[in-house]
């Protein structure tokens, strides 16, 4: 199969794309890895595809076209895709028209690569090139060649609508993407790209349609959601301000917030406005020891950490913290490692994503040259779960017998249970009945586990 690399602007010249040109529906099934920005890139693309009369399927063995949306922060989640691919060998060996391609920032890292390596994929695209996919499909199905469309567009503004079919009680909004940090660990702002915020009226327009739909609570994303900034200037406490008082959402939580960009605005604000502000804040300390959190490129001090920490929990009261912690990075000394064992008894994080240390390319860290070997990574990473899980159980304790505000999400017919989320991003289960879904209800906990926790309905706080 031939190879076209579409443009910044869209399929090259002479090569117009026949939107909608189908006549019948299609089935597509896209495979998603990684972050929460990944999940709504899917539910981005379901909306597009809907062009070219494409609607969602269950499996792979029902679709005419296929998309792999991987992550590549780590490195597990590039093997998936060759390994997936694979898998679909026999599907297009018994459909030839059957189309496969692969996006997100696998899409954006591996580009031509992935054509040349796996010759059953038919398109390849990049993280800016989600708004072009009914383009890049058409383009490959009506010439038959393959597509590789992973260009950045630096200079293109972020206007965007959150595109979801079924958006339901909760959902995601893209904030801000990419990221101009460049820690040292992390492939994103390669991936992703240069940061960039979307306007403050369009996300306000943006979450009043949501609601309009019916949905209660959103997430706003981004790779360093408080660093937005408008392009009237205005910054991430503002935002949140504006959003609490100027839409009618009921809820609002954020992921995921850089540590060297929290300031006590940002934290008085969610004080105030915490009627609508979840009281939950993702804090990533990636590291507890300072040396390693200066090669790791973090732009703040152990010491710093905690007095930011401490800063959220004094203005805050009973605000819930949870981190991301980075075990086995270059050069990571057993006595560092203890630092960051100690940090959890300083800080009550009541959940932790942690994970071994993985070079990624282009990274900074992937040239270091004391690699921690891969049996210490694993030791430190069982020996940090193993801590939290003691300190988290304990801590899971304070909520036995106390009422929360459950927005309720779901319902299972054959249990008779309801599950939501608490303002402290608790899962919680009790039973009730289907129609209060989309409700905020109390629950008093009667069983609290560091993920979940059960209870039963009352009637007021």
């Amino acid at each position: 199969m031939n190879q076209v690399t579409l443009q910044a602007g869209g399929v090259e010249a002479g090569a117009e794309a026949k939107l909608g040109s189908e006549d019948k529906t299609q089935g597509v099934y896209i495979s998603t890895y990684g972050c929460q920005m990944n999940v709504n890139d899917s539910e981005r693309m379901y909306s597009l595809l809907e062009m070219l009369n494409y609607q969602p399927v269950a499996t792979p063995e029902q679709a005419s076209l296929i998309i792999i949306n991987s992550c590549s922060v780590r490195e597990k989640p590039v093997h998936k895709v060759h390994s997936e691919v694979g898998r679909y060998r026999e599907l297009k060996k018994a459909n030839p028209e059957l189309r496969i391609g692969v996006g997100g920032c696998v899409g954006q890292q591996e580009k031509d690569r992935l054509l040349k390596d796996v010759p059953l994929l038919d398109f390849v695209f990049g993280t800016d090139a989600i708004d072009k996919l009914p383009e890049i499909v058409a383009r490959v199905k009506d010439s038959g060649q393959s597509v590789v469309s992973a260009k950045f567009e630096h200079q293109q503004p972020y206007h965007i609508e959150t595109l979801i079919k079924n958006p339901g009680v909760s959902t995601f909004v893209n904030i801000t993407k990419g990221c101009d940090n460049f820690c040292t660990f992390c492939v994103v702002p390669f991936t992703r790209g240069r940061e960039r915020s979307r306007p403050l009226a369009h996300l306000v327009q943006d979450i009043q349609r949501l609601v309009a739909r019916g949905v209660k609570e959103v997430t706003l994303l981004g790779q360093n959601v408080n660093s937005y900034r408008s392009d009237c200037g205005a910054n991430f406490a503002e935002l949140l301000k504006t959003l609490a008082e100027k839409t009618d959402i009921e809820r609002i939580r954020y992921t995921t917030s850089h540590p060297k960009d929290f300031n006590q605005e940002l934290v008085d604000i969610m004080q105030a406005y915490r009627h609508k502000l979840c009281e939950y804040i993702h804090l990533p300390v990636q590291s507890g020891n300072t040396e390693v959190l200066e090669r790791m490129n973090r732009g703040y001090s152990r010491q710093e950490y905690l007095e930011k920490a401490q800063m959220i929990f004094d203005t805050i009261p009973g605000v819930v913290l949870s981190t991301d912690i980075i075990v086995g990075f270059p050069g990571e000394t057993d006595a560092q490692f203890e630092d960051t064992l100690s940090l959890l008894d300083e800080v009550p994080y009541e959940s932790i994503f942690a994970f071994k240390y993985s070079p990624r390319p282009f990274t900074k860290a992937a040239r270091f040259t004391d690699q921690v070997a891969e049996d210490v990574k694993s030791d430190r990473l069982n020996r940090l779960f193993e801590r939290h899980r003691e300190l988290a159980f304990a801590m899971a304790k304070k909520y036995e017998g106390r009422r929360l505000a459950v927005l309720v999400e779901e319902y299972d017919q054959e249990t008779g249970r309801l599950s939501g989320r608490s303002t402290q991003n608790k899962l919680v289960h009790f039973t009730g009945s289907e129609e209060l879904i989309g409700k905020t209800v109390w629950v008093e906990i009667k069983e609290a586990f560091p993920q979940t926790l059960r209870g039963h309905m009352v009637l007021a706080q």
